[in-house]
């Protein structure tokens, strides 16, 4: 349940964000897909909500590129487990993200919060209605639209 004030995020995040989570939760130890939901989930004050629908496909996508390796186990209540730990690759590919991530960040900050007033200017319209010799085509008067 989220804490008061934080909403789950429902839906997509950029594409990879998922991977990177992922990639951060298992820097921790070896773990199953449960726990690393939970992590996620608890480390985001549970903003985060990963869907199991999500979560192995991704788990899946990352063994595959050679980033994270599976072994079974036998979990906290004694079941048997597929557990997953960090790869020396995933670990390389967790310093790329995370640097590849801080870089979004803050560009999307500079868009969200700029520095100084906006400078953003609306295109000057020509208009090919009558003026005088003295005003150029450009000019609109007080109260044209």
């Amino acid at each position: 349940m989220p804490k008061r004030g934080n909403q789950p995020i429902q839906g997509e995040l950029l594409q990879g964000t998922l991977d990177l989570l992922i990639l951060k939760t298992l820097v921790l130890g070896p773990a199953h897909g449960h726990t690393i939901a939970h992590a996620i989930e608890h480390r985001s004050d549970d903003v985060l909500q990963v869907e199991h629908g999500s979560l192995y496909p991704a788990l899946h996508r990352l063994e595959d590129r050679g980033w994270i390796a599976s072994f079974w186990g036998t979990s906290e209540n004694n079941r048997k487990a597929r557990y997953y730990r960090l790869t020396p690759a995933g670990r390389r590919q967790l310093a790329e993200q995370t640097h590849r991530w801080d870089r979004i960040v803050a560009a999307i900050y500079r868009v969200l919060k700029p520095a100084g007033p906006a400078v953003l200017e609306a295109p000057v319209v020509a208009r090919t209605s009558a003026r005088g010799p003295d005003e150029p085509k450009h000019a609109r008067r007080a109260g044209e639209g």
